[in-house]
Order: C-alpha cells, then structure tokens, then sequence
C-alpha cells in the first residue's frame, strides 16, 4: 500500500504482484493515516476477495472521516478487481440502470439574492438540471431583532457545539427574511429546476420547524443536515412536521446506521459519502435497503476524480440513485488527475459511465506530482510493516 498525498484527498494505491494495481482515495478532510494503519490486514490477501477483506478492515472505521481509509482501501479493492476480470466495477455490482450520471454543484454563495440567482441560472446554462443553495443564518445575523442567542455563542460552521444544544433561534423576522431571500432566488432561476438546501446554521428543532414551514411554498428538493444524524427521534419530528424533504447521512459510516432512519422514516431521503460510508459495495447496499422503505438516494462527494468514479460506479448500478453532488466543478484543472475517460468529465450537468476495467481510469502520473505534497507520491511505506500478531476479534 502506497499513498499519494494529495492536499485533503490521499491517493491510494494497492500494488499487486501481478503487475497491476488498485486505485482509491481517503475522504476529504481526513488524513492517509487512517489507509495506512490497515495495510497489515490487506498485505497478502487476493484482492479479488473484496467482500472479505472489508469484512476485516471494517471495524477500523467510524463515522465521518474516520471512514475515510476503510472506504478508500475498498475503492481501490474495486478497482484492481475489475483490472484482474477485465470488466468495469458497475458490471461487478450487478449491472448499470443508467449510462451518464446527474451532477449537481455547490455555488459561491452571495448575500445579495439576485446575484446568487444568476449565478444559479449559469449553472442551469451550462446544462445542470439540478441545483443547491444554502440558506444560513448568516445571511440575517447582522439584522437587528433577527435571531435570539446566548452572548458570546460562536456561529463557525465548525462549532462543536450540537445545534439543540447552543441556545439559537430565529425570529419570525429573521425567517420571514430568509425566506424571501430564497423567493427572490427562485424568481431569476424559476421553478422547473429543483433546487436543494444547506447549511442552516446550528438552530433548534422548533426554529427549523419554522423555517421549514416558510420554505415550503418554493417547492424545494430537500433540507439537508438540519440537526446532526444522530438525532433520530428529533430528525423523524422535522419529517413529519414540514412539507419539505429532508435529507441527511454524509458523515454516517455503514448501512446499519441508514437502516435505522429509513424504518423510522426519520428522514425523506438519504445522501451517503462513500468515501465515508465504507465503500462502493456498502453503498450500493445502502441503496438498495433505502429503496425497500422508499426512500431515495443522492450521493455527496467532494473528492477527486478518483472518489467521483467510485460514486459514479455506484450510482449507475443502484436503482433508487437521484443526483450526485460535485464540488469542484468550477476549477479547470480538477480532472487533469486522471485519463482514460471522457473529457470534460463533466458535460452538461452529467458524467458518462466509464467502460473500462475497475473504475475506468488510468493517472496521468505528471500532473498528480504537480499537486501532490514533497516527497508524498506512492513512496513505499515500510513503518506500517506490522509484523506483531493482533488479535482484532471483539470476542473470545
């Protein structure tokens, strides 16, 4: 196991001695650690047993980033199988329900509503059929009589403190604001393109309630991450109080947790990482249990070309699949990473299915190392050279 260290998105890569490898990526935000630590459990093994060793690694993981190096050492499972056989990863999950993949993109957020609406209305230019907007606290924060709030209560996005739990709330003016700002958003982009909501702000249950009950009239695709995924009893009261979907489970590592909010209908719909969740194959179960309570499946990936064709794997083989988030679709030079694929990967608000072997991508090795830290391209990693016997048994 080798990484390449790319800023915020490690490079994996399996090496095989049958002169063939695997490619995968540890989720963003995270670190290559978290694939490193495993090599001692995938050193050794047939790569084609990719069920086997993900049954080994799993317990490794954990919820958000810490998902991060069992789903990427999976990815790359993926890939070099499909290398050894000959045929893409798709085709291994079962087979393809679609042939091009509906993208969505987040937009440089603007304060001025009209603004934002034309950046929108660019991206339904450019061919996207789906879209997504955050609608912060922050846009009224600075009103005076608009939000209620212990003083001195940080409002960072990256606050630890859990939403119930810091004392915020919305004033009927702050959520008569926000509302219009999205009616005025609505107004320039129009009302055929479906459009998602994010980042709130960490409010109450009753001030999402609130809000909830505003935006309905807008016919908004979803409310995203209203109150940590945990919470499910409270998740399950959003739901069942507002006219608006919500959604919920970029940070939640493995189907059992999903399960749990689709059989209590916590939830409308579901938005896996997989970079987070454990992988393509956990991803496509998740999927597919989701799809026996009716819930439907977007995906979030803010990664590299190497996350986005494992999510695109996917998403094309998972029937109840909807829209697959992209974050990098303003930057040029996103996809120079990667060849063997259709270019621009991304045309028209879609990706094509790739069609060769594993996830249907070679590197472009140059432009990689143009990126990559010092010293961090696939250099041999012999510290994680575990050779003490542990016993990772939870029983006896």
């Amino acid at each position: 196991m080798r990484i390449a260290d790319l800023p915020g998105r490690p490079i994996i890569r399996l090496d095989t001695n049958q002169g063939i490898h695997g490619l995968g990526e540890v989720r963003d935000g995270s670190h290559k650690m978290f694939a490193l630590m495993l090599k001692r459990l995938v050193v050794g093994e047939n790569p084609c047993d990719v069920d086997n060793i993900f049954r080994k690694i799993k317990q490794f993981g954990g919820h958000a980033r810490q998902g991060g190096g069992v789903s990427g050492v999976e990815m790359a499972l993926w890939d070099l199988a499909g290398k050894a056989y000959n045929v893409p990863v798709y085709q291994m999950l079962g087979g393809k329900f679609r042939d091009r993949i509906r993208i969505y993109a987040d937009t440089p957020q603007s304060a001025d509503p009209k603004v934002f609406g034309e950046r929108l209305k660019r991206r339904v230019e450019q061919g996207f059929t789906f879209l997504k907007m955050d609608v912060s606290i922050d846009l009224v924060r600075k009103v005076p009589g608009a939000l209620t709030y212990p003083e001195g209560q940080s409002f960072a996005y990256n606050d630890p403190t859990v939403h119930m739990f810091t004392g915020i709330e919305v004033s009927d003016k702050g959520i008569e604001l926000m509302a219009d700002y999205v009616a005025r958003v609505r107004e320039v982009v129009g009302w055929q393109v479906p459009i998602g909501t994010d980042h709130f702000g960490h409010i109450s249950v009753n001030s999402i309630i609130r809000l909830g009950h505003a935006l309905s009239k807008y016919n908004l695709a979803w409310m995203e991450d209203c109150i940590p995924w945990m919470y499910t009893q409270q998740l399950k009261e959003i739901t069942h109080a507002i006219n608006v979907n919500t959604l919920t489970g970029e940070d939640i590592y493995l189907k059992e947790p999903f399960e749990v909010l689709c059989r209590e209908h916590a939830v409308d719909m579901i938005q896996p990482d997989l970079a987070s969740a454990g992988g393509i194959l956990e991803t496509h179960k998740i999927g597919d249990m989701a799809e026996e309570y009716g819930v439907p499946m977007v995906l979030h990936m803010a990664g590299s070309p190497i996350a986005c064709m494992a999510s695109v794997h996917c998403a094309a083989a998972t029937k109840n699949f909807l829209v697959l988030e992209n974050h990098s679709v303003d930057d040029p030079n996103w996809a120079d990473i990667v060849d063997g694929i259709e270019k621009p990967v991304i045309n028209k608000g879609y990706i094509a299915l790739p069609q060769g072997p594993g996830l249907g991508i070679t590197l472009n090795e140059e432009a990689l190392k143009q990126r990559i830290r010092d010293g961090g391209y696939f250099q041999p990693t012999p510290e994680w050279d575990i050779k003490q016997r542990i016993d990772d048994r939870h029983w006896s």
